[in-house]
C-alpha cells in the first residue's frame, strides 16, 4: 500500500525561483517513492501546495519536470563534494573528503540518489543525457584531484610514470565504485559515510601510489 505523503500548506507571492524548488522537492519526493510512471502531476502539485496547471506553468511537461529533478540533484550532490574536496591540502585528502560528502549525501538525501541512481538511467534520450552530465560534473572533479596527485607525485620523483589518461582511468574507477557501494551502503549502515570513503580510498588510491612507486603486477607467464 503506497504512504500518503505529507502535503504542504500553499504560500504565496514567492519569487519564481523559490517556487520552482518548492515544486522540484515536492517532485522528488513524489518520484522516489512512487517511481516515475506511477508519479501523478497531479499528486506533486497537491505536495507542493499549488495547482497541477501551476506545475505545468512552471516547469513544462512530466519529462521536463523529472529532467528538472536530476538537475537539482545533481547540482546539490556535485556542490557537497567540490565543497568538501576544497582547499589547500594535499590531494589524496581532499579525495577522501569529497568522497565522504558524496557518501553523505548519498546517506543524508534518498530520495535525490534514488532519482539519480536507480530512476533516471531506465528512462528516454532527454533523461540520460540529464544524467550524463551530471555525471560528467562528478567526474571532472575527480579527474582533477587525481591529476594533481600524480603531478604531485611527479615533482617529488623527478620522472612521470603516470599521465592524464591513468588519471582518468583512476577517476572512472573511483565513480564506478562509489556508485556501486551506495547499493552496498543500504544493506549496511553501521558503516558510516567516512568509513565507506576510507576504505574505498585504500582500495584505489593506495594501489595507485604503489604504481607511482614503481610496482607493477603482472600475471605469472
Amino acid at each position: 500500500m503506497l504512504t500518503r505523503l505529507t502535503v504542504e500548506k500553499p504560500r504565496r507571492r514567492l519569487p519564481r525561483s523559490v517556487r520552482e524548488r518548492e515544486i522540484v522537492e515536492a517532485a522528488l519526493r513524489v518520484f522516489a517513492q512512487r517511481g516515475y510512471h506511477a508519479a501523478v502531476v497531479d499528486e506533486i502539485a497537491e505536495v507542493a501546495g499549488i495547482s497541477k496547471p501551476m506545475v505545468y506553468l512552471y516547469l513544462g511537461s512530466k519529462e521536463e519536470l523529472f529532467a528538472a529533478c536530476i538537475r537539482h540533484a545533481s547540482a546539490a550532490m556535485t556542490a557537497a563534494f567540490r565543497q568538501a574536496a576544497d582547499g589547500g591540502d594535499a590531494p589524496e585528502l581532499r579525495l577522501w573528503r569529497g568522497l565522504s560528502a558524496f557518501f553523505g549525501f548519498v546517506a543524508e538525501h534518498r530520495d535525490s540518489w534514488v532519482i539519480l541512481h536507480r530512476q533516471a538511467p531506465q528512462l528516454g534520450a532527454a533523461i540520460t543525457e540529464e544524467l550524463a552530465r551530471a555525471r560528467d560534473a562528478v567526474m571532472d572533479e575527480v579527474r582533477g584531484l587525481v591529476w594533481r596527485g600524480i603531478a604531485d607525485a611527479d615533482a617529488d620523483e623527478g620522472e612521470g610514470r603516470l599521465g592524464q589518461e591513468d588519471a582518468d582511468f583512476v577517476a572512472q574507477a573511483l565513480v564506478g565504485a562509489a556508485d556501486s557501494l551506495t547499493d552496498w551502503m543500504e544493506t549496511h549502515p553501521e558503516e558510516s559515510s567516512e568509513r565507506v570513503a576510507l576504505r574505498l580510498m585504500n582500495m584505489v588510491w593506495v594501489g595507485m601510489r604503489d604504481v607511482l612507486d614503481g610496482e607493477v603486477w603482472t600475471p605469472p607467464a
